[in-house]
């Protein structure tokens, strides 16, 4: 089976992941599909495959080269997003693509277009994969897997390259945050490893935001509305005072780059009660404090005017900037921008405006930058990835593993 036919066959497995089930992995769908990768594996000889109760599939390409060398791992996760449906997905490939509107379902008028995509333009003559409209693709983070599982079978066909003990590691819930929280850092014995995780062709990330997560809750007064002067506390209004004094313009839709935000997610309420829900984002830790202290002193100010308990907030960090345990190891960076170029790919380093799985794994001893696996518009119907994209990103990973072993 090559890479296409292996990408094709795991988009077919439904695996989104939902944070409300409470339990890992969160869709018994995720757990079928790493049944049926553990398998492929053991059908690749390789060795050390594991798959525990949470849906954690470790396997080990054993070197083959008698000297010293770093243990190092490859990983990506098996679930894709909550924010469309997985299920039934019929995926087709657009070959030599020539610039023009790509028709998804002539029915719904879902329409893949350079005018609303430019960057397809970057993919000109490429063979792209596309979905049919109705559903997600899955080359968040199918394609990853695709290439490292290639790529590995790679090694193994090729035993003139030269290279140390590889982990391969595929974990479920990464899309609600959970990837790494089971994740058996010890057990995958890598001294660092690359998550096969980013979006367009040459992509390099070390740094992510800060990121954390705020419920406020407003209690309001309910009074018959006949007689509700100077009595009635209506907490939807009041929570719509507190959206307006947040900075308008530090929103996802007004940022890019270093730029951090608030980011209102979900909001909900009645006269009684309402509640509002945030993710709060920055790459500067500092500024990353200091948008946690702002909340906190927003909810003061609307207890000031409309009562103490009126306003309450709830905060939780989520994850940190890896970029603090990357720098220390920042060879593993030199090896994968090296690694690109030997194989025609320019590397564009960049800060990911998001998390990866990478981050906590950083965090928890494994410091785990992220690589392109060559998909781009993820999470809905106009999601696509370029055949040409997986080869470089699996030729990358093979290259990744015998300069590790040359130097």
């Amino acid at each position: 089976m090559d890479l296409i036919q292996r990408f094709l066959k795991y988009v077919s497995f439904d695996t989104q992941s939902d944070e409300n089930t409470g339990v890992t992995p969160s869709t018994p769908g995720q757990m079928e599909f790493v049944k049926y990768l553990k398998s492929e594996l053991e059908s690749l000889e390789l060795e050390d495959v594991t798959l525990d109760e949470n849906g954690y599939l470790f396997a080990t390409l054993p070197a083959n080269i008698d000297k010293e060398i770093p243990v190092i791992g490859f990983i990506a996760h098996v679930d894709t997003s909550p924010d469309m449906s997985g299920k039934n997905v019929h995926p087709r490939i657009v070959e030599k693509y020539d610039g023009t509107d790509i028709i998804l379902s002539p029915e719904d008028n879902y329409v893949l277009s350079p005018e609303k995509f430019p960057e397809l333009l970057n993919h000109l003559g490429e063979d792209l994969i596309v979905t049919d409209g109705n559903t997600l693709l899955g080359a968040d983070d199918k394609a990853g897997i695709a290439e490292i599982i290639s790529a590995m079978a790679y090694l193994k066909e090729h035993p003139e390259i030269k290279h140390g003990k590889i982990r391969i590691g595929f974990n479920p819930d990464e899309e609600i945050g959970l990837g790494a929280h089971k994740f058996d850092v010890e057990k995958f014995g890598c001294e660092w490893a690359y998550t096969m995780d980013g979006g367009e062709v040459g992509e390099l990330e070390y740094e992510n935001f800060n990121a954390a997560a705020a419920k406020i809750t407003f209690k309001g007064r309910n009074v018959h509305p006949g007689s509700a002067k100077h009595k009635m506390i209506n907490s939807m209004r009041v929570a719509n005072q507190f959206i307006s004094m947040l900075p308008r313009h530090e929103s996802p839709e007004h940022t890019e780059g270093y730029e951090g935000f608030y980011h209102l997610i979900g909001m909900q309420g009645d006269v009684e009660q309402s509640a509002l829900s945030y993710i709060i984002r920055d790459h500067s830790h500092d500024r990353f404090e200091e948008r946690k202290k702002e909340m906190q002193h927003l909810v003061r100010k609307i207890n000031a005017e409309f009562g103490v308990g009126t306003a309450s907030i709830e905060l939780r960090d989520q994850y940190y900037n890896m970029r603090e345990k990357i720098e220390p190891v920042i060879h593993i960076i030199d090896v994968a921008f090296k690694a690109m170029e030997a194989v025609g790919v320019k590397p564009n380093v960049k800060p990911i405006r998001g998390g990866t799985d990478g981050a906590q794994l950083s965090f928890k001893g494994l410091p785990c930058p992220n690589i392109f696996a060559g998909g781009l518009n993820f999470h809905g119907r106009y999601e696509f990835i370029s055949v040409q994209n997986m080869q470089k990103a699996m030729n990358v990973i093979v290259k990744i593993t015998e300069l590790v072993a040359a130097e």
